[in-house]
């Protein structure tokens, strides 16, 4: 029976590890008025018919806190680059120079920091649903277990230390959201 207790307990940690990875990602993706790299990542062109990461089709780079360098490996892949780009509506204007692409960050206003943070909170609470879930379900398998014969006091004993991660785990979503909250709060 402990067995099955461990894997309960491993499925529920697993699940709520998925959901930290996820917040992480989206987190990426939100710009912070720093030019990255990662901001396309969710960015695919279209490369001979199939949509392909950005990364994958040209040179990457950042030249300097508020400029990122996109070169294409084959010239005729500008006009693709800059139509996703456009597309992918990451709030920036593409500057092809017929060799390049370039990406200007514009200066972050206080309301658009705002507007950011109150993305990234969203987040935050997608990923708190995300755990919250995991404990629920974790709690129903428990109590299917008892059903089945588990103790009283075992059960008990296990919905603590589920608690105790859920509990661990929203505060890492909480440390996230303010660590990103300085990054873009940050002149």
């Amino acid at each position: 029976m402990s067995e099955e207790l461990e894997l309960v307990m491993m499925d529920a940690e697993g699940s709520m590890q998925k959901a930290i990875d996820h917040l992480d990602v989206e987190l990426t993706r939100i710009r912070a008025g720093k030019a990255s790299p990662t901001m396309l990542d969710g960015v695919r062109a279209d490369y001979y018919g199939a949509p392909t990461p950005i990364s994958q089709v040209a040179n990457v780079s950042v030249l300097d806190a508020r400029t990122i360098s996109i070169q294409p490996w084959e010239k005729n892949m500008l006009a693709p680059i800059e139509r996703a780009i456009m597309m992918a509506n990451i709030g920036i204007t593409p500057q092809n120079d017929g060799v390049q692409i370039r990406l200007f960050m514009p200066p972050l206003t206080e309301e658009r920091r705002k507007e950011l943070f109150k993305k990234a909170s969203n987040e935050g609470e997608q990923a708190k649903v995300t755990i919250r879930n995991a404990r629920r379900s974790t709690m129903d398998d428990v109590k299917k277990m008892q059903k089945d014969g588990l103790s009283e006091d075992v059960a008990k004993d296990i919905e603590k230390k589920v608690q105790d991660l859920t509990d661990r785990y929203i505060a890492i979503v909480d440390k996230h959201l303010a660590a990103k909250e300085k990054e873009m709060m940050t002149v």
